[in-house]
């Protein structure tokens, strides 16, 4: 998902949501689980504008769980190691804290 609309970011669009999901209900995918919505905050970009994206997709999954009567769609994933606090004071369940355990990636790797 990318609510906040980042330029920067791929993802599907807030408005393409509803018939995205619409059409994974109707396609016969037994194995297929829905379980909520991810997202990624725009960066940089101050807490506040981060706390919005974060509401954003909240209010999202909120929607389609009344839209389409999807009680598990529980899972919201977003927030990394510098932006989890907003995450999970907007409702995140899953929060992606690799650097903060790990470090920072070395994108220069020659391996």
């Amino acid at each position: 998902m990318n609510p906040a609309q980042d330029p920067r970011k791929h993802g599907v669009a807030p408005a393409a949501v509803f018939p995205l999901l619409e059409q994974l209900l109707a396609a016969p995918l037994p194995g297929l689980r829905l379980r909520g919505l991810m997202t990624i905050a725009p960066h940089p970009a101050a807490a506040s504008e981060t706390r919005r994206a974060f509401a954003a997709l909240r209010r999202l999954r909120e929607e389609c769980v009344a839209r389409f009567g999807l009680p598990g769609f529980t899972e919201l994933s977003m927030g990394m190691s510098g932006d989890f606090a907003q995450a999970i004071a907007e409702g995140a369940t899953m929060v992606r804290i690799g650097s903060a355990i790990f470090g920072e990636r070395d994108y220069h790797r020659s391996d």
